[in-house]
């Protein structure tokens, strides 16, 4: 047996980390280190002797880095693709790292983790073409179709097997040429872009596609390793998960308005909601009930509170929210 089958693998854990501040999606980002410009997600080693799950060592080790205690946790994907953290010459292990989705709310965090260099950024930066709240992204029409189309009208390999052509991929995947925009493919359009050749990762990678190019757009700032392909994922797991489970609420104060709960809908999902649907849309699923209060904090008329209605959880099977944007 060579040396280059015994090449050891080291697991890892990289937390997404979610929480909504002022009406905007944020996620917890890790200084650059090693000598990396890129800033990257949250990651630390799996210690089995200290850890007896995943989830308990990332939990761990996100309190002990960052102060922060994490509400609803979930498991994403195992990312271990060849040179996801390698260099030319590496001769280190390879790097497979289990992600996670993680919940908080900006109240429990005291406004900033408590390690120098981590911030909380609005996930937009990232995925600019994914804010549809105010109108279509201008990036998708000035930047990213004139670039995808011309690359959609090139020949394909002749050994690629894929079940849709580049082109309509390019129209089912950014809602282009009559196609409904679907704010759950967060990931099919950043590997769509990555595939092409269009964004920094893709040359750092040494994809041919991205080599054959002159200037790279710029289409949202990039991150360390893969990790805007893990928080890609992140952003389509709680966009779907708001459908189907009330983890919404995981975001939230414990008491809060109804315009508060829209707007952090709204900034998870991207979209636009009309008010007075989505007010019916929460009365006819009965997840919340009103605390008798009344909350002054928005500087306009009193709103009433509200709460989550936890009993929700033992009467039907997929309790959520199950909107949709007025395009």
């Amino acid at each position: 047996m060579t040396d280059k089958l015994l090449r050891p693998i080291e697991i890892g854990l990289t937390a997404a980390i979610v929480a909504v501040d002022t009406n905007e999606p944020v996620v917890l980002t890790a200084a650059p280190s090693d000598g990396d410009r890129l800033a990257g997600l949250p990651f630390g080693p799996f210690d089995a002797v200290s850890h007896r799950t995943f989830e308990i060592g990332l939990r761990a080790w996100v309190q002990e880095q960052s102060g922060l205690t994490l509400g609803y946790v979930e498991q994403l994907y195992t990312f271990g693709d060849r040179g996801r953290h390698a260099r030319a010459g590496d001769t280190d292990a390879h790097m497979v790292s289990v992600g996670y989705l993680a919940l908080t709310r900006i109240a429990d965090t005291a406004g900033q983790p408590h390690v120098a260099g981590a911030a909380f950024e609005p996930w937009y930066r990232y995925f600019p073409w994914e804010d549809w709240r105010t109108t279509r992204p201008e990036i998708i029409e000035k930047q990213i179709l004139p670039a995808l189309n011309e690359w959609a009208a090139q020949p394909e390999a002749p050994n690629t097997a894929r079940a849709l052509a580049r082109a309509d991929r390019v129209r089912f995947y950014f809602g282009s040429d009559g196609a409904q925009w679907d704010e759950e493919r967060v990931l099919d359009r950043y590997e769509l872009l990555y595939e092409a050749g269009l964004i920094e990762e893709a040359r750092r990678d040494g994809r041919p596609a991205a080599l054959s190019r002159g200037a790279m757009p710029q289409l949202g700032v990039a991150m360390r390793f893969d990790h805007r392909r893990i928080l890609a994922t992140a952003i389509a797991r709680l966009r779907a998960k708001l459908k189907y489970r009330p983890v919404v609420f995981e975001l939230l104060s414990p008491e809060f308005t109804l315009t508060e709960l829209q707007h952090t809908v709204e900034a998870i999902s991207g979209r636009h909601l009309h008010k007075q649907n989505f007010r019916r849309l929460v009365e006819s699923g009965a997840l919340v009930e009103s605390t008798g209060e009344m909350s002054t904090r928005t500087g306009g008329r009193p709103a009433a509170l509200f709460r989550f209605r936890r009993e929700v959880l033992q009467e039907r099977p997929a309790p959520g929210l199950r909107v949709r944007g007025r395009r």
